[in-house]
C-alpha cells in the first residue's frame, strides 16, 4: 500500500475512534445526575435486577472490577485492588449533582458503622473540572472516605459492556472480597437501601 493510500485509512481509523469515545462521553453525559433506571449493560449480562432497582449477580458468575487507580480528590493516590480481601463500596458521584448531594450523608453514616467489619467505601468524582467543588461538597457532608479524581468519566469507561457497570450519576457499585462486581444500582440511595445492598455481600463467607 502506498503512503498516499495510507494516509487516508489512518484518518478514516482515527475518526472512528474519536467518534466512538465522543459516543461514550455523550451517553455518560445524557445518563448524568438522573434518577437512574433498572435496565444496563448489553448481551449475555446474567444479573437480575429487583423491583428496589438494585441489581445482582450470583457469586459464581461475576465479572473482574476494571484497574479503578488514580489520582484522589485530595492529591494522593489509590488503587481500589488494595482493597481486595474486603467489600468495596463504590459510589459514583459529582458535586453539582443534587441526588449526589442527597445520598451523600447516608454513605457517610453507614460508613462509620460497616468500616471496623471488612468494608472499604470509595468515592469517583466525575465531570468537576477542578478538584475545588469536590473537596467543598466533602466538606460540607463530612465525607471522610476518599474519592478518585474522574473529570472526564475515564474510569467509568473501563467497565466492561454485559457487566454491571456504572450508567448514570449517582451509581453505586458493590465489589465483594475477590475484587469482581456484585451489585449495583443508577439511583441515589436511602441509608436504609443502602444497607440492603451492601448486606449480602457482607454476609458472603
Amino acid at each position: 500500500m502506498s503512503a498516499a493510500s495510507r494516509a487516508p485509512l489512518r484518518s478514516r481509523r482515527s475518526r472512528a475512534t474519536l467518534l466512538s469515545a465522543v459516543a461514550a462521553a455523550a451517553a455518560l453525559t445524557l445518563s448524568a445526575c438522573g434518577s437512574g433506571g433498572t435496565s444496563g449493560g448489553s448481551g449475555d449480562t446474567n444479573f437480575v435486577t429487583g423491583s428496589n432497582g438494585i441489581a445482582a449477580v450470583k457469586k459464581a458468575e461475576r465479572a473482574d472490577a476494571p484497574d479503578l487507580s488514580g489520582q484522589t480528590v485530595d492529591g494522593g493516590r489509590l488503587d481500589v485492588d488494595d482493597y481486595q480481601g474486603k467489600v468495596v463500596v463504590l459510589n459514583i458521584w459529582g458535586s453539582w449533582c443534587p441526588p449526589c448531594r442527597a445520598e451523600a450523608k447516608n454513605f457517610e453514616t453507614v460508613y462509620q458503622d460497616v468500616k471496623s467489619k471488612g468494608v472499604q467505601f470509595v468515592g469517583i468524582n466525575t465531570r468537576d473540572t477542578s478538584t475545588g467543588p469536590a473537596k467543598a461538597f466533602e466538606k460540607e457532608f463530612g465525607v471522610s472516605y476518599p474519592s478518585l479524581y474522574d473529570p472526564t468519566g475515564k474510569l467509568m469507561l473501563r467497565f466492561a459492556k454485559g457487566t454491571l457497570n456504572p450508567q448514570a450519576i449517582p451509581s453505586t457499585l458493590i465489589i465483594d472480597r475477590d475484587g469482581r462486581i456484585a451489585a449495583r444500582t443508577l439511583q441515589a440511595l436511602s441509608e436504609e437501601k443502602l444497607r440492603a445492598m451492601l448486606a449480602p455481600v457482607l454476609a458472603e463467607k
